[in-house]
C-alpha cells in the first residue's frame, strides 16, 4: 500500500484540517463575503438558510423586508446573505441579509457618488431631523431641509415611492450616507427654467396662476417658472396688501417687465396692461383747484388722499390745519374719510401731487380781524405764561399775545404778570393782527385809557411847559412837568444857549423853570425838554418883533425891549 493510500485510509488531525479547508475552498465560501443560500425552513420569524456548509444559519424575516417593504418568502427560495462567521457557539453559521444587501449596495453607491450620479431610493421612515431612505439595500439619511425646495408640511405622499436622490456624503467606516432630494429638484427646475426663460421676452403678455402671496407681492406660475408681481405693479392705485386684488389659484394676465437671464428672475406687472392715469394730469388737476378725495393712508408726515383710482396726492402735515401745529395727522383725519382738498402742486415726472386741507377753510386770522378789528375788545383764557408775556386763547382757535409792556402803564410787566395764572379769563384790546405771520397783539393796559394822553392834553412838539427840578446830576436835570405825572431829563447841553451857562449846579431841587418840548412820542410815552431851544425860539421871536439885522439896534437892545414887554404883560 502506498503512503498516499495509507494516509487516505487513516487520516491524521492535520490531514483532516487540510481536507476541511479544501472543502471550504471548493464551496467558494468565506467569512466576510456575500454568499447564496437556500431557505430550508421558516420557523416563526426566522428563516433557516443553507449556504452549502456543514451547518445552517438563521436570518430574521424582517431583514428581508428592508425599506418598509413586505417580502413573501417560502421554502426553497434562493437568497443572498452575508456570512459573518462560519460557526458560532451553537454550531450555526452567522448570517445577515441586511449586511448582504448593504454590502452589495455600497459598491454601486460608491461608484454613483464618485461619478456624481443620481441614485434611486424609497423614503420609508421618519426620524429625528429627517427621514430614512432605502437605497436598494443601504439605508441613508435624508435631512428635512433636503426634502424639497420649499418646506413640506406633509411628507406622506412621498413615502414608499421610488424617486431619485443625490448622494451628498458617504462614510463607509461609520456606515453613514446622506442624500438630498432637493438638489435633484433644483437641477431639473434650473434646466426647465432655463428652457422657459429662453422662450420669454420683455414686454410679452402672458397668462399665469397666482402661486404664492407675500406682503411685498405675489409669485405667479408661468408654466414651470415663477415670476414676481410686486405690490406696486398690481394696480395704478395704492394697494396696501396683494390680497386686496389677488388670491392663490387665481388666473391672471401679466406683462413681463424685466428678465434677468443670469439669475432667471422675472419681474411682472399687471397695471402696465392698463392706461396710465397720470397722462395729462396737470390739465386734469390744476394748481388752485378744489376736489373731494378719500383718505387711503396716514403717516407721521401727512395723509394720502385718492382723487381717483390710480391717482393719489399727499397732504403734508404742515398743510392740514391753520392752528393745530405739531399734531399727528391721525388726529385730524381718519382712513377712508372723505375730505375736500386744494391742489397746491403737480409734478407729472415724479408722479406727485401736493394737496392742502387747510386751504379749503377760511384763514382764522383773516376771520378774526373781520370780527375783531384793531381797537376792539376781546376776551380769552390764559393758555400760557412766558418770560415775555401772556398767551390768550381767542375765538377761531387762535392765540393772542399780551406783551409784558402792555400789562400796566406804571408797574413793571415782570411784576404784573405774576398776578395772572393759567385758566384766568382776561379782557384785552386788539392792538395789531398780522395775518401773514399769524400773530395777534393784545393789550390789557389799553382798556383803561392812556394816562399819558389824558395828562398831556394839548401838548405837542414845540410847546412851552413849566417843569420842577427833581434831581441835579452831572449830565443834566431830572425834572417833572408841572400838573402832570410826566418826568423828563434835560441834558447838560440843553440847559442854556451859552456854553458857560450849561452848568447843572446853577439849578436847585424844587426850582421851577420853563423849557420847550423838543420830542413828544405818545406811543412811546417819551418827552424831551430843552431850555436852550426855548431861548433860541424867544430870541428869534424878539428879533422878528423888535428889530432886524439892518435896523441899527443891538441884540441886547432888542432882547431888553422884549423882556420889558414880557414883564409888563405879566404885571398886567
Amino acid at each position: 500500500m502506498s503512503p498516499t493510500a495509507a494516509a487516505a485510509a487513516n487520516p491524521s488531525r492535520d490531514d483532516f484540517a487540510a481536507m476541511l479547508e479544501e472543502s471550504f475552498e471548493n464551496h467558494d465560501v468565506a467569512e466576510g463575503s456575500v454568499v447564496q443560500g437556500t431557505i430550508t425552513a421558516i420557523e416563526k420569524d426566522m428563516a433557516v438558510i443553507d449556504v452549502g456548509l456543514k451547518t445552517e444559519g438563521r436570518v430574521a424575516l424582517k431583514e428581508f423586508g428592508a425599506g418598509g417593504r413586505d417580502v413573501a418568502l417560502k421554502v426553497g427560495d434562493t437568497v443572498e446573505v452575508y456570512l459573518e462567521r462560519v460557526e458560532n457557539a451553537l454550531g450555526e453559521a452567522v448570517l445577515s441579509r441586511d449586511k448582504a444587501r448593504r454590502e452589495e449596495s455600497w459598491v454601486k453607491l460608491e461608484v454613483a457618488f464618485n461619478d456624481n450620479q443620481k441614485v434611486e431610493g424609497v423614503i420609508f421612515n421618519q426620524v429625528k431631523g429627517g427621514f430614512t431612505v432605502d437605497l436598494q439595500g443601504a439605508t441613508a439619511f435624508l435631512p428635512r431641509s433636503q426634502v424639497d425646495i420649499r418646506p413640506v408640511r406633509d411628507v406622506g405622499p412621498l413615502m414608499g415611492t421610488p424617486q431619485p436622490f443625490q448622494i451628498l456624503k458617504m462614510d463607509r467606516r461609520r456606515g453613514n450616507i446622506v442624500v438630498s432630494r432637493r438638489t435633484v429638484l433644483e437641477e431639473s427646475r434650473a434646466e426647465m427654467r432655463q428652457e422657459l426663460v429662453q422662450n420669454l421676452e420683455e414686454g410679452q403678455v402672458i397668462e399665469g396662476v397666482v402661486k404664492n402671496i407675500t406682503d411685498y407681492g405675489a409669485f405667479v406660475d408661468l408654466g414651470g417658472i415663477d415670476g414676481l408681481l410686486h405690490v406696486t405693479d398690481i394696480a395704478w392705485r395704492r394697494v396696501n396688501h396683494p390680497t386686496e386684488l389677488l388670491q392663490i389659484g387665481q388666473q391672471v394676465k401679466v406683462k413681463i417687465i424685466k428678465i434677468n437671464h443670469e439669475t432667471h428672475r422675472i419681474s411682472l406687472g399687471m397695471k402696465q396692461l392698463l392706461d396710465d392715469p397720470w397722462q395729462g394730469i396737470e390739465a386734469k388737476y390744476p394748481a388752485g383747484a378744489k376736489f373731494t378725495g378719500r383718505v387711503t393712508n396716514i403717516t407721521d408726515y401727512g395723509a394720502f388722499v385718492e382723487l381717483e383710482p390710480g391717482i393719489e396726492g399727499l397732504i403734508h402735515v404742515s398743510e392740514m390745519s391753520w392752528t393745530k401745529k405739531n399734531v399727528h395727522p391721525g388726529k385730524i383725519v381718519a382712513t377712508s374719510q372723505e375730505v375736500d382738498v386744494m391742489v397746491l402742486e403737480v409734478d407729472p415726472v415724479k408722479r406727485r401731487i401736493s394737496l392742502g386741507l387747510k386751504q379749503v377753510m377760511q384763514n382764522p386770522w383773516e376771520a378774526f380781524i373781520e370780527q375783531h378789528p384793531v381797537g376792539s375788545e376781546v376776551e380769552g383764557e390764559v393758555k400760557n405764561k412766558t418770560e415775555f408775556g401772556l398767551f390768550l386763547g381767542l375765538d377761531g382757535d387762535v392765540d393772542g399775545m399780551v406783551h409784558l409792556s402792555d400789562l400796566d402803564w406804571n408797574r413793571p410787566g415782570e411784576v404784573v404778570i405774576e398776578e395772572f395764572k393759567k385758566g384766568d379769563i382776561v379782557r384785552a384790546q386788539v392792538l395789531d393782527v398780522d395775518v401773514e405771520k399769524e400773530r395777534i397783539s393784545l393789550g390789557v393796559k389799553q382798556l383803561g385809557g392812556d394816562p399819558f394822553v389824558d395828562t398831556t392834553g394839548e401838548m405837542r412838539k414845540g410847546s412851552v411847559v413849566t417843569a420842577e427840578v427833581l434831581e441835579v446830576k452831572d449830565g443834566g436835570l431830572e425834572v417833572k412837568i408841572v400838573d402832570t405825572e410826566l418826568t423828563a431829563f434835560i441834558r447838560r447841553a440843553d440847559l442854556a444857549r451859552e456854553r458857560g451857562d450849561q452848568r447843572p449846579e446853577r439849578f436847585s431841587v424844587g426850582q421851577k423853570l420853563d423849557a420847550r418840548i423838543t420830542q413828544f412820542d405818545k406811543k412811546a410815552h417819551k418827552v424831551a425838554l430843552s431850555i436852550k431851544a426855548l431861548e433860541i425860539a424867544e430870541e428869534k421871536e424878539a428879533v422878528a418883533q423888535y428889530g432886524s439885522s439892518d435896523s441899527g439896534a443891538s441884540l441886547g437892545d432888542i432882547l431888553g425891549a422884549a423882556l420889558k414887554k414880557r414883564e409888563g404883560g405879566a404885571e398886567d
